[in-house]
């Protein structure tokens, strides 16, 4: 759901051809656009200038909006901000285990003269800008012979954390469901999975499935799976696992990825069923476009479908790969508009 935050007078809705700021803040990237709305309806707005930042580099979410604000054209003032975010609001902050720093809300208001500031779940808003793709903006995953259908689409991914959300289509607009589904109970299917769990086990009092499909998940499997088959792990950053699976050099990074696409490709058909997705499945995060050709050949489709008498079910159900890009900002601040038109 989205959280106003504001100062001064009530909110108003911006008018088209004011521009406004939307960020989809994640734990590795801020990406920040420059926004307008616009009434045509193909998209809520146009993005005027977007650009892609680093967080490790960067002190702050104020510092890195106060940057992107010092390249605009020289005297615009930026009045309002729609920030999605993974984490929920807490008093003055946004809290998020996965930043690399805190977020205070207080702080960008004042620092940037922001009036009207709104916090939007991160999936949740690239989950609202997929109503606005066509095929073409991504890669098929599992297809389908049926017709697309009308319906719930879930949009969920691996990166830094394991983030989930679902589109319900709907007039005026649609509407977003945030969730928390990764940390749902990790469920082993298989012998493997069991001995991964209770190693996992061993190290924390809860697994979640967010524990082995995120970046540092993935780190996890590995882990696991060296002590399993008695070698010295050699391999500490999620991208060293996952380019050493890619390459093929590392018996135990090719393994590590291969139990993360079948755990992901189980888990995806349960958040289906659980959701009645008929809409289809949209796959985002940091992690699955560099694997995308590991993906297609892994047991991903065979997890998916195995869930007994409802294999024929989501034998209907298809599943798409997509580039996270300006999808976030997009996103943030369509809902950004539909709420405050809602007031």
């Amino acid at each position: 759901m989205v959280q106003a935050v504001t100062r001064g007078n009530a909110q108003s809705v911006p008018s088209p051809g004011l521009a406004f700021l939307a960020a989809d803040v994640g734990g590795t990237h801020a990406r920040i656009g420059l926004v307008s709305p616009r009434p045509d309806g193909h998209r809520p707005v146009t993005v005027l200038e977007y650009r892609r930042y680093a967080c490790a580099e960067w002190p702050s979410l104020t510092a890195v909006l106060k940057d992107f604000i010092a390249q605009l054209n020289p005297g615009m003032h930026v009045e309002q901000c729609a920030v999605a975010s993974a984490g929920y609001v807490l008093g003055d902050a946004i809290v998020n285990d996965n930043l690399p720093w805190p977020v205070s809300i207080r702080d960008i208001r004042e620092t940037l003269g922001i009036a009207n500031l709104a916090v939007i779940n991160d999936f949740e808003a690239v989950a609202y800008a997929t109503q606005f793709m066509t095929q073409a903006d991504t890669a098929s995953v599992i297809e389908t012979s049926s017709p697309q259908v009308v319906g719930p689409v879930l949009v969920m991914g691996p990166g830094t954390g394991l983030g989930s959300a679902v589109l319900f289509p709907g007039k005026p607009h649609a509407t977003v469901l945030a969730t928390e589904a990764g940390q749902v109970a990790l469920a082993p299917g298989n012998e493997l999975e069991i001995e991964i769990l209770r190693l996992l086990s061993r190290e924390r009092s809860y697994v979640s499935f967010e524990h082995a499909l995120s970046g540092p998940g993935l780190v996890n499997l590995y882990n696991a799976i060296c002590t399993l088959r008695g070698v010295t792990p050699t391999l500490h950053l999620p991208a060293d696992v996952t380019r050493s699976a890619v390459e093929s050099s590392d018996a135990a990074a090719v393994e590590a990825l291969n139990v993360f696409c079948g755990l992901l490709g189980s888990f995806v058909g349960d958040l289906v069923l659980l959701y009645g997705a008929r809409g289809g499945v949209y796959l985002a995060g940091g992690i699955l476009p560099q694997i995308r050709e590991l993906l297609l050949s892994s047991t991903f489709a065979e997890r998916f479908f195995n869930k007994g008498v409802m294999r024929p079910y989501l034998q209907q159900v298809p599943v798409r790969l997509m580039e996270h890009g300006q999808l976030g900002v997009i996103g943030a601040a369509g809902l950004y508009l539909d709420s405050q038109h809602a007031h």
